[in-house]
């Protein structure tokens, strides 16, 4: 049977209003495909993005500053270095023999090819140096991270010191329950290892906790709150490379698949401020 007018402007309707929804749903549908990989780190009314690749040399660099009980200062002098040096990539070349995300070199007495380019051993190396400038706790950061480098583009530090304070207020916990980071990352691509990810963080920032396999799952009771959030936001600033979908610092919890996986949420819990929750892919 034919459509009246009548019944022809209903159907016009319909169909534009399924057309308008549809374009809305595939709009969002692309931004969200496209929304760029990236982790944000907000401190100090600044907000300073990187690669997820980026994030976690940052937070090794940070962890291991904190391992080793130095203060967050030590841990900002780092950071706006290693910006300078290696933008925060582990970099397998350089000036001369420079490798990693400090471009020591090792003809220079840094260590060999294999340990200067081991972000571990990269960031320790560069704390002991640093621990022999004096006056280096108040020294201008550029100055000091001079006397630790010997570049030869002294002034260049100071173009990243405050990206190095944020990335250093947030990492090392100063930010509390007030800490504004997170990661916009894409599906894991594997299970993750909660015990690979457990051994990662005891070698980093020096803390251990209680792994559930199964579950897959760490958790660790630490000593107070600042600790507790520096092991956080390590954990979600290396969410990429291990595979973590979930972690929650007391009433607190970041959520890779989250609308916006860049902020917290009330993590609906009763966990303790100390106590931080990691969950991997399973």
């Amino acid at each position: 049977m034919p459509l009246t007018p009548s019944g022809r402007r209903t159907a016009a309707v319909l169909l534009v209003g399924a057309t308008a929804v549809s374009a809305v749903v595939g709009a969002r549908w692309v931004a969200e495909q496209l929304a760029p990989v990236e982790c944000v780190f907000v401190a100090a009314d600044r907000e300073e993005t990187f690669t997820p690749e980026q994030s976690a040399n940052a937070a090794t660099i940070a962890a291991v500053g904190l391992q080793r009980g130095l203060p967050p200062r030590a841990a900002t002098i780092a950071l706006a270095t290693a910006i300078q040096e290696s933008k925060l990539r582990n970099l397998r070349y350089g000036d001369a023999d420079s490798q990693g995300l400090f471009q020591q070199r090792p003809s220079q007495g840094w260590g060999t090819v294999e340990q200067v380019t081991d972000p571990v051993y990269a960031s320790n190396a560069f704390y002991a140096a640093l621990e022999q400038v004096p006056g280096w706790q108040d020294g201008v950061v550029t100055e000091v991270a001079q006397e630790v480098q010997r570049s030869a583009f002294p002034e260049a530090y100071a173009d990243h010191e405050q990206e190095g304070r944020v990335l250093a207020s947030v990492l090392t916990g100063q930010e509390g329950a007030s800490t504004r980071m997170g990661c916009r990352l894409d599906e894991p691509a594997a299970p993750g290892s909660a015990q690979a990810l457990a051994d990662k963080l005891a070698e980093q920032l020096g803390v251990t906790g209680s792994v559930d396999a199964g579950a897959g799952s760490l958790t660790l009771e630490l000593e107070d709150e600042a600790l507790a959030w520096s092991a956080g936001t390590w954990a979600v600033s290396h969410a990429e490379a291990e595979e973590v979908v979930t972690v929650t610092v007391g009433s607190r919890s970041w959520d890779r698949g989250a609308d916006d996986p860049l902020s917290w949420a009330d993590a609906g819990s009763a966990l303790p401020s100390t106590t931080v929750l990691v969950e991997v892919a399973g």
